[in-house]
């Protein structure tokens, strides 16, 4: 009898390991669900998905970390972009027009930055809706999201004021859509959370 039982313990472990397996990546497929769920609720379901999928077993279902989570994306994608059109506009290969329209974008993007955090520092202070203060705190945070957002928007102004076309003018408007998206993103799940 003690042979046997020697001698199905590794086939017991096996079966342990597996059924460990299991539970994680039955348990992750939730956390994934839940992303899935939440992003269907914003205007940009798949870009959503895209950046906070990799998130998912940090927000599992928490409200709060996934519109924080959301912001600080946000965040990192804004001033990765204000880097890119800074590094584009100093390319030495722009039209005049062209320098003025990213000058202007550069100071949105700067007041969209600032914005981001703000609403990132006062969003991460919050104590609840027990706190006598948190309808005051979310409505700062819906101010300065939506205020990004807007500077994302009047940075294409000077592109479509001047009537440049091409390869300049495209490429700024991916850039600006794609972190005007995730703000919106954003403040579609504060606006959640303070709902709630």
């Amino acid at each position: 009898m003690e042979g046997n039982f020697l001698c199905s313990a590794p086939a017991f472990l096996f079966f342990l390991l597996l059924f460990s397996s299991y539970t994680t990546l039955v348990y992750n497929s939730t956390d994934a669900e839940n992303i899935k769920k939440s992003c269907a609720t914003t205007l940009y379901p798949q870009l959503c998905c895209k950046y906070l999928s990799s998130y998912s077993n940090k927000i599992k279902n928490n409200p709060k970390v996934l519109a924080t989570s959301a912001l600080s994306i946000t965040l990192s994608i804004t001033r990765s972009t204000l880097q890119t059109m800074k590094n584009i506009s100093r390319s030495g290969d722009l039209k005049p027009r062209e320098i003025g329209a990213m000058q202007d974008c550069l100071e949105e993007l700067n007041d969209s930055i600032d914005g981001l955090q703000k609403s990132m520092e006062e969003f991460s202070m919050s104590h609840g809706k027990d706190d006598p203060k948190f309808v005051l705190e979310m409505n700062d945070v819906e101010t300065w999201v939506s205020a990004a957002l807007t500077d994302d928007n009047t940075c294409m102004d000077g592109f479509d004021e001047s009537n440049m076309n091409g390869q300049l003018k495209t490429m700024v408007r991916k850039f600006i859509l794609r972190i005007a998206h995730l703000a919106s993103i954003s403040l579609t799940f504060i606006n959640h959370y303070a709902a709630q």
